[in-house]
């Protein structure tokens, strides 16, 4: 189980829980808008963290934090991430697993073994736009419509979320992600941010206007909506 960041306390990345995060190194994706690119195209194996030392940290919160969020990279690519989460678990902490989706089998292992208590799974656009929005031009969407079909069946509590790139989404693209994920509790719009850590420089986000139109198509399919980071 390979670490590459840890920080100790957030309120805003788990729903209604005090956290920390965990962030796992590597991504199968090459999404050119990832803010995280020091995680997925320049990986610095010097600040590897261990494992243990995350649980001993968790230990002495015990009281204190309620979650752990584990996000990265794609934190489905390790191995021992079930092994890892069950030592958290065994702790008394809830679990947020933020994925990508293209793991469905481990995803639908993790949450059937009951390790995890929240799942938030992007939707990278349109399935027709998918391979050009994650930089794999020829990728096979298969494995991320099992993960929305698994998810669809309520046995775990999760969000759907969209990062929006004036240089990839249309309204008409969240109109087609809306129409596949209906019947989903919960679905964001993330408007790109430069994080300044990006795979690909020169991209934009929408305006304020575009992505009020973009939930108010949205709503027309899921109950719940939400703008997120503004």
């Amino acid at each position: 189980m390979l670490i590459n960041g840890f920080q100790k306390l957030t309120i805003l990345d788990y729903p209604g829980k005090v956290a920390c995060i965990v962030f796992t190194p590597g991504c199968n994706f090459r999404c050119p808008f990832c803010h995280n690119a020091s995680l997925v195209t320049h990986i610095d194996k010097e600040t590897y963290i261990d494992a243990d030392e995350v649980l001993a940290y968790l230990k002495k919160r015990q009281g204190l934090l309620d979650g752990v969020v584990i996000t990265g990279g794609e934190p489905l690519l390790q191995n021992g991430i079930e092994e890892f989460i069950a030592e958290i678990k065994s702790l008394g902490y809830s679990v947020k697993l933020d994925t990508n989706g293209s793991f469905p089998e481990k995803l639908i292992s993790i949450v059937e073994k009951g390790l995890v208590d929240y799942v938030a799974m992007d939707i990278k656009n349109s399935k027709e736009k998918y391979g050009m929005t994650i930089g794999l031009k020829d990728f096979d969407i298969t494995p991320i419509e099992k993960s929305v079909d698994f998810l669809l069946q309520n046995k775990v509590d999760y969000e759907f979320r969209t990062t929006i790139v004036k240089d990839f989404h249309t309204v008409d693209d969240i109109q087609d992600i809306v129409v596949w994920l209906k019947g989903a509790h919960k679905y964001f719009l993330q408007n790109f941010v430069d994080s300044g850590d990006l795979i690909c420089d020169g991209l934009e986000p929408v305006s304020a206007l575009l992505l009020k139109e973009m939930k108010e198509k949205a709503s027309e399919f899921i109950s719940s909506v939400e703008i997120r980071g503004i």
